[in-house]
Order: C-alpha cells, then structure tokens, then sequence
C-alpha cells in the first residue's frame, strides 16, 4: 500500500542521493569546515594572547608575509567580481564555507609557522596587566556580539550551506542596523583590534601583526562600505550619512559620508539551476557580465560579510 507523503515533508528530506560524488564532496567540505573553524578561534584566542614562543632570526620577513596572506585574499574574495567568478564552476551557496575554509588555513599558516622576537615595546604587569588582559576578553564578547547581530551562521557559510544541502532558496537579508550597528557601521572590525592591540606583552612580531592588520581592517571597513552601497544601494547610503564607521570619525572614508544617490542594476534571473542547485552557465555569465558593466549588481539581499 502506498502512502501519500505531502510535498512539503518531501521537500524537507535530507537531499544526499547515493552516488552523487559532487554533493557528497560538498557535503564533507561543509562539515569539515565548521569543525575547523571552531578550532581555529580557540588557537586563535591562545595565539593573539600568549603569542608564540618560536625565535627565528628572519622574523621580521617571515611574519609581515605570514601577516599579508591572510589579509590581502580577506577582502579579495568577498569582491564581487570573485563571488561571480566562483559562481561560475562552484554553486553560489557553497561561496561561504569556502572562504571560511581559506581563512582558516591561512590563519593556521600563520600559528604555524610564526617567528617570534625578543624585542619588547612594552610589558606590563600589575593592576595595568590586568585591565588590559580584561579588556582583551571583554573584546571577544564584543566580537561575538556584533557577529551575532548579523547572523553567525552566514559569517561561517553554514547557513548558506546548509540551504544548498536542502535545496533552498537562500533568506533574504535585508538592512537593518541593530544593537551595536546604530552607533558605529563596521563593530566587528572594532572589536578585532581590541583583540590585536590590548595585549599586556607588546613584542615587536606582534607589533607587526598588529600595524599590518590595523591597516588592513581600516582598508578593509572602506572596501566593505563599498560592497554594501552595491548590494543594498541608497538605503546603506543614508546609513553611511547617519553612522560612523569607528568611535570618534566624523570625516574621511571611515566617518560619517555625505548621502548621494547610488544606481543599482537589477540583478539576473537566478532562477534557473542545475541539480547540483548551482546557477546556469548562462545565468553565470549574465551575472558576471552586469557586475563588470555596472558594479551595481548583486543577488538580492545577499549581504557580504
């Protein structure tokens, strides 16, 4: 006797097909990655508050390297061009838990293979060690707090992932600035350097990580700004007239900017998917297109992280 089983409840069944190798693939890279990343933050937090205790006598090379390749592809893969790129060979959903993925590993690059020195700007100790030291974890909660705001799970890709496992149409992200984000537009930015600067033992490698990665997030926060008129267009630039980008910056990229009219394409018909849920050559080639012509188009919603 056959029974009738409503679309929805189909719909909602784990959508591994025996011998589909590329979404098995898919499958385990998505696992993979967020037990990596979860260990990554906790070497993470041990490295930028103990720091490593490997001398080397070209550490000043080696470090500002180790430094740049995490910092120089953050931002490189979040542009829109490379998102296009991607969506060209790979599904649109799985773009997240790749960069998580290449954050990671190059993160771990860095724990690994990291030089210290026995240079010292400063080292306190006492009542002044203990600020710093509460200061430093009072930024993690901060870190954690603002990446809540904004949704920890497409931060990670796995809320992008796991509606490519379903096969479901990604949410809609609207903009809306909440908790934090009404006082200041870029807090998780803010809160990592409270992670790089408050450190009661200032070394000179870490000095270096923490001027390279200075100015990385604050070229970082106007490469962001920019991402964000693309995607959400006038309503972030009114966003950008009203909020600072950090505490005290009223002028300049990372201050408050003037509102103007920003002209937003639409974006391609997203519609069509193959299979494996990924888009269309054609609809790829569209996309990539409008990006290049325009740089005004996006999928909509999709807020970069």
């Amino acid at each position: 006797m056959n029974t009738l089983v409503p679309a929805t409840v189909r719909d909602a069944s784990p959508p591994l097909h025996v011998g589909s190798w590329k979404r098995m693939a898919g499958f385990v890279f998505g696992i993979a990655t967020q037990a990596l990343f979860a260990l990554t933050v906790v070497e993470l937090f041990s490295f930028l508050r103990h720091g490593p205790d490997s001398p080397g006598q070209n550490w000043l090379v080696t470090d500002t390297i180790l430094a740049l390749q995490f910092a120089v592809p953050h931002s490189v893969l979040l542009h829109p061009r490379f998102r296009s790129l991607f969506r060209r060979w790979f599904p649109g959903e799985m773009h997240g838990v790749f960069f998580c993925a290449w954050t990671c590993v190059s993160l771990r690059l860095m724990f690994r293979f990291w030089q210290s020195s026995r240079f010292v700007l400063w080292d306190l100790d006492g009542p002044s060690a203990a600020l710093i030291g509460a200061l430093f974890y009072a930024s993690w909660g901060s870190l954690i707090y603002s990446i809540s705001l904004t949704g920890a799970g497409f931060q990670t890709g796995w809320t992008q992932w796991r509606c490519w496992y379903r096969r479901q149409p990604l949410p809609r992200r609207n903009f809306e600035a909440r908790g934090a984000y009404q006082f200041v537009r870029h807090p998780v930015y803010l809160s990592f350097l409270g992670l790089i600067w408050l450190t009661p033992t200032m070394s000179a490698d870490h000095a270096v990580l923490t001027g390279i990665w200075t100015s990385y997030i604050f070229v970082g926060s106007i490469l962001k700004d920019q991402r964000l008129l693309l995607y959400l267009g006038d309503s972030y630039a009114e966003y950008m007239a009203r909020v600072p980008g950090f505490p005290l910056m009223v002028a300049g990229p990372p201050g408050r900017r003037a509102r103007q009219a920003v002209p937003r394409c639409e974006p391609p018909d997203i519609s069509g998917r193959t299979a494996l849920g990924s888009q269309t050559a054609q609809t790829a080639r569209q996309d990539v297109n409008c990006v290049v012509r325009d740089h005004r188009c996006g999928r909509p919603g999709a807020t970069p992280a």
